[in-house]
């Protein structure tokens, strides 16, 4: 076996840019049942980033307590890692990155802060979630685009919206509808959202690759 570390991603980060920052056998998002074979190959550290939730079951606790028994590091951040992580750290698995942050001290506690719907074949999202939703409205909000309670509807309005439908068109369209947010604003704050969206779930990705390239090169 070349690589040492096993990496779930696809959708908070594709494969393809976390192979340019870390060498690992990288694998679809987790679900249940997935990690007894990752322990029996071996492998010195698991990075868990994306994971399946709602339609499919999730990775569970006894089994990254497993591969933590079992002398494996874990790490995780940005989706599914970062909720596992704020659960299980007092068992020694690493968590990193601003979302975990946020699930760990309370800030944030639903599974559907980080849930999006993806592309069945490629695992890329197809939804905005909301996490980064968050941070990009609070980005307007420090630029002057948008007010305190501009700011305010907005982010209840997208905490309202189911996962799989949520994205900054409409957003922005059903601030406007309901007379909310000013139409000549539309134009400008859509663009910001597009354009200048904070990423946090890959921010927090490339955390995770870091931290286990650090955890292989220590070892």
């Amino acid at each position: 076996m070349k690589e040492k570390a096993v990496v779930f991603a696809g959708t908070s980060i594709s494969h393809e840019e976390a192979g340019k920052i870390l060498e690992a056998d990288f694998r679809p998002p987790v679900k249940r049942f997935q990690l007894e074979e990752v322990i029996r190959k071996g492998y010195k550290v698991i990075g868990i980033i994306d994971g399946f939730f709602f339609d499919r079951a999730a990775v569970g606790h006894r089994e990254i307590l497993a591969a933590l028994e079992a002398g494996i590091k874990v790490v995780g951040g940005g989706s599914m890692g970062a909720l596992r992580a704020s659960e299980l750290d007092s068992h020694g698995m690493v968590g990193v990155g601003k979302v975990y942050e946020w699930y760990r001290d309370g800030v944030i506690e639903s599974d559907d802060e980080v849930a999006v719907s993806t592309n069945p074949d490629t695992f890329e999202p197809i939804s905005v979630p909301l996490v980064n939703m968050r941070e990009t409205l609070r980005a307007a909000l420090a630029s002057e685009l948008l007010s305190e309670e501009e700011h305010a509807f907005l982010l209840a309005l997208a905490i309202e919206t189911y996962y799989p439908d949520r994205s900054y068109l409409g957003l922005v369209k059903t601030g406007v509808k309901k007379g909310l947010i000013p139409e000549d604003k539309e134009k400008a704050l859509l663009d910001f959202c597009i354009r200048q969206e904070v990423d946090i779930k890959k921010k927090d990705a490339v955390l995770v690759l870091k931290t286990v390239k650090k955890l292989l090169e220590g070892a």
